[in-house]
């Protein structure tokens, strides 16, 4: 089967996804917090950004590769974490990272994946990272990084911008709790969803094997929580430096959407500055990333990072060129997992890739240093971006 012809598009994708995964399965993945409005808005800003058309450039050879944090890589994107990713597809993980070191791209390991860095061994490339949602206990925030360190992750990304556990409604009103209990509601559900049944009863429901070795038999939880809430703290500066202290890599801040964060980072020796909003999971009264993007970009030299609404190769151009080193994309490759299973995420790679491709030779840039100043796109005459 032409995987380009039937499903040409993320969006495509996302369509059969949402038709192979159980209602509480699909929400957990797709849904936002509130209203969802970041998510909207996440959204808008992106398709407010564009670029004026360029002609006559003859025939141009595409080069998407680019440089970042010292290491080269051939597209300037890679797969940003994703808790339980084993919920939405059998063995996500392991899919993931084996694809991401085919393509030469990094793939990031959550802390609240279904898989632990030491099940991860085998599969992972040189560009591996690890994803830390931030322990409280020192002895246990030191024993993660040692064993990711060990497993062959190069780079710790430290999640700032989840102080306290999210609503999530629309995932509180599906039903779905941590770890996933199947609720007569929940197992009707499953029933019409024969390929993801059959698939999860040969890989057992998911939990969160990093934090097995210490969680005990602690509980209590709220539905959206789940065990790593017990487990770490909100961090401040001096969790930043020790982190800094303790990590022999790139170290990594996601999470920011301030300017006047960057200075003090910076001044922490932090390697790079992640600009997210969580894709809109964590608070609905957020500004679009790509909208607080230049600011950042302005308020100092470290390579950025973005992600929030990736949904298409212009997707990460406009991202680019308002500023971003490198950008990161979650939802896009689950949801090829779901549609496609293990042949999803290389699908999403080249649909990617061949959206950059098509849109670069639009505006005239055979590499990613040749895209030119980008445009608000609105009723009245475009105006330029400053990044």
């Amino acid at each position: 089967m032409d995987l380009h012809s039937t499903y040409p598009s993320i969006e495509d994708l996302k369509r059969r996804a949402r038709r192979r995964l159980p209602r509480f399965v699909w929400d957990y993945l797709d849904s936002g917090t509130g209203a969802e409005a970041t998510t909207a808005r996440n959204r808008a800003a992106l398709d407010r950004v564009g670029f004026a058309p360029s002609i006559l450039h003859g025939t141009l050879e595409m080069s998407l590769g680019t440089r970042f944090l010292g290491l080269d890589y051939p597209l300037p994107f890679g797969i940003a974490p994703i808790g339980m990713s084993g919920l939405i597809w059998p063995g996500a993980e392991r899919i993931l990272a084996q694809q991401a070191a085919r393509a030469g791209i990094p793939y990031t390991l959550s802390t609240v994946a279904s898989q632990s860095p030491e099940d991860l061994v085998p599969h992972l490339g040189p560009n591996a990272w690890f994803q830390l949602y931030p322990p409280r206990d020192p002895e246990i925030r030191r024993d993660i990084l040692e064993r990711a360190h060990a497993a062959g992750f190069q780079a710790l990304v430290l999640t700032v911008d989840v102080p306290v556990a999210s609503r999530r409604e629309r995932q509180v009103r599906s039903g779905l709790t941590h770890p996933p209990r199947l609720s007569p509601r929940l197992l009707a559900q499953v029933a019409m969803r024969p390929q993801w049944a059959m698939g999860m009863a040969q890989a057992g429901m998911p939990r969160m094997r990093t934090l097995d070795k210490y969680i005990g038999n602690r509980q209590n939880l709220p539905p959206t929580a789940h065990i790593g809430y017990l487990l770490r703290t909100s961090p401040d500066m001096d969790y930043v430096k020790w982190l800094r202290d303790h990590w022999d890599g790139p170290f990594i801040i996601k999470g920011v959407m301030r300017a006047e964060d960057a200075a003090p980072l910076e001044a922490a020796g932090i390697d790079a500055l992640w600009v997210s909003n969580h894709g809109g999971r964590q608070f609905d009264g957020a500004p679009a990333s790509i909208e607080a993007l230049p600011a950042i970009r302005a308020a100092t030299t470290l390579p950025l990072i973005f992600d929030s609404g990736i949904a298409g190769g212009l997707d990460i151009l406009r991202a680019l060129a308002l500023g971003a080193d490198f950008v990161m994309s979650g939802r896009a490759f689950l949801y090829g997992l779901a549609a496609l299973g293990e042949a999803g995420p290389a699908h999403v790679i080249e649909i990617l890739q061949q959206d950059m491709e098509a849109n670069m030779g639009q505006i005239g840039a055979a590499t990613l240093s040749d895209l030119p100043p980008p445009l608000t796109l609105t009723d009245a005459a475009p105006q330029h971006i400053v990044p």
